[in-house]
């Protein structure tokens, strides 16, 4: 009689419980350009641990999810806000950055112009609300200041070379002074106004419309993005950047 037996296949030997595994969050920085500064959105926290200080909205990925699933889904969970430019920013893996278990967690940029929006606070959050970068609240919940500062390095570090930038803060029209308002939101400059029109007109990413704003002073005309590839609606419909 044959007794040998059958080996083993790889997906037989493999025990999953033999390693531990970490949770896993998603955090949101959202920024905007409101009060001609740049600003982002916190969350102030109801429950432990940082019951009552600010933090990015985020949350646990739930099984099944992706990280973008989720990333979207505890934004507008927690502040009520939907459809924004949200690319992948980096991964915050210290063992000891949640005093809950370990977790890593994966951060998010989201944009998005101020006229479109909704702000509320959701289940998980005490209150919702704008603060400029340079006035956050302190201290920050778990490392979400390291994050945030990695946030803004990085806008302001593509600024010039990545134009959905300015797309997804501004309204779909807008007048050169609003386009060099965020320019200048972001990058903490000042900037000479027409060298700043000459470089933006350059690029021929914008087309001039047949409108115009008009207030105290002249009538300034209004601009939309030439390229649909920097249009409002293809920015909201990119893909998360791995």
């Amino acid at each position: 009689m044959n007794t040998t037996s059958s080996p083993h296949s790889p997906e037989e030997d493999y025990d999953p419980a033999a390693f531990e595994r970490p949770s896993v969050t998603a955090d949101i920085a959202l920024f905007t350009v409101r009060e001609k500064a740049l600003q982002v959105l916190l969350i102030r926290r109801k429950d432990w641990p940082f019951a009552g200080l600010w933090a990015t909205p985020g949350g646990f990925v739930r099984p099944g999810e992706s990280l973008e699933d989720a990333a979207r889904r505890e934004l507008f969970e927690e502040t009520g806000v939907r459809e924004v430019l949200l690319e992948q920013l980096r991964v915050f893996s210290d063992p000891k950055r949640d005093p809950r278990t370990w977790v890593i967690t994966v951060a998010y940029t989201a944009l998005v112009a101020s006229d479109a929006l909704t702000l509320r606070a959701g289940t998980d959050a005490a209150e919702a609300a704008w603060f400029a970068v340079q006035s956050l609240p302190q201290p920050l919940a778990f490392d979400h200041s390291q994050i945030l500062e990695y946030a803004v390095a990085s806008l302001r570090m593509r600024l010039d070379a990545d134009l959905q930038i300015a797309a997804a803060l501004l309204p779909r029209r807008f007048t050169l002074s609003e386009m060099q308002e965020v320019h200048e939101s972001i990058s903490g400059r000042t900037l000479d106004k027409r060298n700043f029109r000459k470089w933006v007109l350059s690029t021929d990413a914008l087309a001039v419309t047949a409108e115009e704003k008009r207030g105290a002073h002249r009538p300034a005309l209004l601009y939309e993005f030439a390229s649909q590839k920097v249009s409002l609606d293809s920015v909201i419909n990119t893909q998360t950047v791995v």
